[in-house]
């Protein structure tokens, strides 16, 4: 049994309907967030206003953060901790910073110009591992998300019957030429939710395609130039293609992996060593942001509106909000209430750092070559995962803790994903490097 509760309901409509039942929840953690902003402070002891935590030593040691983050709808639970007032309630102050790509976001990390950053999963172990960039010590502090990144397709290919993955693999092999696919970063979760879509269907990503790496923002602009057949990203790019007529959604990542964990709050060990209180505060001010999102359709609504604003992503809130609810429609006629659609909270089951996410992260690594031996899996993952300064914010902000630090799976092809055997899981697929 687990501390969290499940919000997803059974019939069409329950992803809506669930963030309703929500609210009440967090109402008792943050009185009338929906309108908390400005007077947020006024809700806050005047002592923790001041950093004052517990004891003295507990105040953080930096009073400004500067968190990085790329323009997509799950960067949101960063934005909303500084627009809502919830970082001074910590004693520190968010300064979000718009980067223009993840190879940005990872040299900026690296070289110190940014404390943080909402970032992928894959690329942070990329960077401890020394794959896809240069070598450093990292650390996860929590998760940001999950679910609700997809598989564009373009029109060209919709007019062929391509529908989804195995009509995907039957045009390829009716009609073979070079098909172009592009990903936000080689170890990032885009590129491993396209490989594992791809493999499921029996093409080999590596051989079988062309991959490219396209900064998510760039990604429409890329397939209405013909310069791909397709692109996993997040959102609200897929959104934007079917707007803007030129692709449709083949599947979305929770049909691959439901519940899957997609971005971070991602730092370097040497900053969560040298200013573990500011770390913690970082936490524990994105926890509440993220209760406050998942506390009401009106909260998600009123996300949606204060993220598609210019120093954020700049774009249309109407191509934010539905899938930010669960309202779906895939471009070629169907529409859907989606049971599993992005999480930001859900009672802390969302943010909890998830030594076995990490881990699959590393299998999938070693499966596409980018890891040419087995790495220590376990080991690694303790180390990167700061479990000790996740618990520690949870207990800040009252956010319930899970009975275990592992999780498996069973992903969209029937594998099971059993994190107590990662070498044999990781050498268990028929297509691989």
């Amino acid at each position: 049994m687990t501390l969290f509760r499940t919000t997803a309901g059974t019939e069409p409509g329950a992803a809506t309907a669930a963030l309703d039942q929500a609210q009440s929840s967090a109402a008792v953690a943050a009185p009338d967030q929906a309108n908390l902003g400005a007077n947020a402070l006024d809700l806050v002891d005047p002592r923790v206003r001041a950093g004052a935590w517990a004891a003295g030593s507990d105040a953080p040691e930096k009073s400004e953060v500067k968190i990085g983050f790329i323009p997509l709808t799950d960067c949101a639970s960063v934005i909303m901790a500084a627009k809502l007032g919830l970082d001074k309630k910590y004693g520190i102050t968010i300064t979000p910073s718009k980067e223009s790509s993840w190879a940005g976001v990872r040299d900026k990390l690296v070289g110190g110009e940014l404390d943080a950053a909402h970032v992928l999963y894959g690329l942070i172990y990329g960077v401890q591992l020394g794959i896809g960039g240069p070598k450093k010590e990292m650390a996860v502090l929590m998760t940001l998300n999950r679910n609700s990144q997809a598989i564009t397709l373009s029109k060209q290919l919709a007019q062929k019957g391509v529908t989804d993955g195995a009509s995907l693999a039957a045009l390829m092999q009716r009609e073979p030429r070079e098909y172009t696919f592009a990903q936000t970063f080689p170890t990032g979760t885009h590129a491993m939710w396209l490989y594992y879509w791809l493999a499921a269907h029996g093409v080999n990503p590596l051989r079988d395609v062309r991959s490219i790496t396209v900064p998510p923002q760039q990604m429409v602009a890329h397939m209405r130039d013909g310069k791909m057949d397709g692109f996993c990203a997040g959102e609200p790019w897929n959104a934007l293609a079917i707007a803007d007529h030129i692709g449709f959604t083949a599947v979305i990542t929770q049909d691959i992996w439901q519940d899957h964990p997609e971005k971070v709050l991602g730092t370097t060990a040497e900053f969560a060593t040298r200013y573990p209180n500011t770390a913690r505060a970082m936490v524990a001010a994105i926890l509440e942001a993220s209760r406050f999102i998942d506390g009401s359709i009106g909260n998600r609504e009123r996300t949606a509106t204060t993220i598609a604003a210019q120093p954020y992503l700049d774009t249309d809130e109407n191509v934010i909000v539905d899938r930010m609810l669960g309202r779906y429609t895939d471009g070629m006629g169907k529409t859907w209430d989606d049971l599993n659609p992005m999480k930001f909270f859900e009672d802390g089951a969302v943010n909890f750092p998830y030594l076995s996410d990490g881990m699959w992260f590393m299998t999938q690594h070693k499966r596409w070559g980018l890891l040419k031996e087995h790495p220590d899996y376990l080991g690694i993952a303790q180390q990167v995962n700061r479990i000790d300064i996740y618990r520690d914010a949870a207990g800040a902000a009252h956010v319930a803790l899970p009975q275990t630090e592992m999780r498996g799976a069973t992903l969209s092809d029937g594998v099971v994903w059993d994190p107590g055997k990662p070498e044999a899981y990781a050498d268990g697929f028929k297509i691989h490097a």
